[in-house]
């Protein structure tokens, strides 16, 4: 099969398109024909094996532990391995594994779902990751209610454009938070007002939430806590920073200050499993959710995707086809 390799960490520079064995479904894992892959940003660390802690976590020291760059698909069942009951050759389905920029990947039944006719599979493979996230971020830790007020920052993004559709169907008012040119964006999802962080101070002290999800990573504690009325919640979703740790320090910092603060601060771990992408298929077949897709590359064109993607200039998410 045709798929984008990588035999050491990098970014455009290390990636290979070329011919390499097709995988096998093993236990409770289904073989799909990958007809979509979303880029994110998790897919990118894995790429770029930065920060350099995860590397240590076990994902590959010198060289990335799956030579196969992608976390996100949307495809057909090819096959299904023992043990797997809920699946057969011909589903149209989506969820998430390492291992999507190809023709074909294998994932563990539990993290896949059915895809819904009415997504398109580019739609549908943009989808696993940020809801995973969002789906968790609101509802198990930051236990959002109908009226609240929530400021999701990085609004725009991957997730951060599924969580305020999210926050909206759950009943919140949502504020969100990105760059001017991508105001028009976030209103469209739902949000009631938009800050653009370039002109705008979202933590001056003029407003207050009561739910906070920081998805660009490069704010403080601090400040992002001078936004929260004095009892909110603050869910920590994103990790950028140097390229040692990340941005880890502000998850742990979040993790001890939280015992003596009147204000909850919540730092978590993603779990990826098939029952958030069905939960995930209501809202879309309610029509209270719908993703973002933005420039389509093909497979061979992959190096020219994750350009695209590090630049940033591309407003949606970005799909890879064969």
């Amino acid at each position: 099969m045709k798929a984008l390799t990588q035999d050491r960490y990098g970014t455009t520079g290390v990636l290979k398109f070329r011919d390499i064995e097709q995988p096998r479904a093993g236990e409770g894992q289904v073989l799909v024909r990958v007809l979509a892959a979303g880029m994110d940003r998790g897919a990118w660390h894995f790429m770029t094996g930065e920060p350099y802690l995860m590397r240590i976590l076990g994902f590959g020291f010198r060289a990335p532990s799956v030579a196969v760059p992608g976390t996100n698909f949307a495809g057909v069942v090819e096959d299904v391995g023992p043990g797997v009951t809920q699946f057969q050759p011909g589903d149209e389905v989506y969820g998430a594994t390492r291992g999507t920029f190809a023709d074909y990947a294998v994932a563990p039944a539990s993290k896949i779902a059915p895809k819904l006719p009415q997504l398109s599979f580019e739609q549908a493979a943009v989808l696993p990751y940020p809801t995973f996230v969002a789906m968790q971020a609101l509802r198990d830790h930051g236990r959002v209610q109908p009226g609240q007020r929530v400021l999701v920052v990085g609004a725009s993004g991957a997730v951060g454009t599924i969580a305020v559709q999210l926050a909206v169907a759950f009943g919140a008012t949502v504020t969100g938070v990105c760059s001017g040119e991508h105001a028009g964006l976030v209103r469209s999802l739902g949000a009631d007002d938009v800050i653009d962080y370039r002109t705008q101070d979202f933590a001056d002290g003029s407003r207050h939430f009561d739910l906070i999800l920081d998805i660009g990573g490069r704010t403080s504690v601090a400040r992002l806590r001078r936004a929260l009325t004095g009892t909110g919640t603050l869910v920590i979703l994103g990790g950028e920073g140097d390229r040692w740790i990340g941005g880890i320090q502000r998850q742990l910092w979040a993790a001890v200050s939280t015992r003596f603060l009147p204000q909850k601060l919540v730092a978590f771990v993603v779990k990826e499993n098939a029952d958030e992408l069905l939960r995930m298929n209501e809202l879309v077949a309610a029509g209270k959710v719908a993703p973002v897709v933005g420039r389509t590359f093909a497979l061979a064109d992959g190096a020219a995707a994750v350009e695209a993607f590090e630049k940033g200039d591309t407003q949606g998410r970005i799909v890879i086809t064969p």
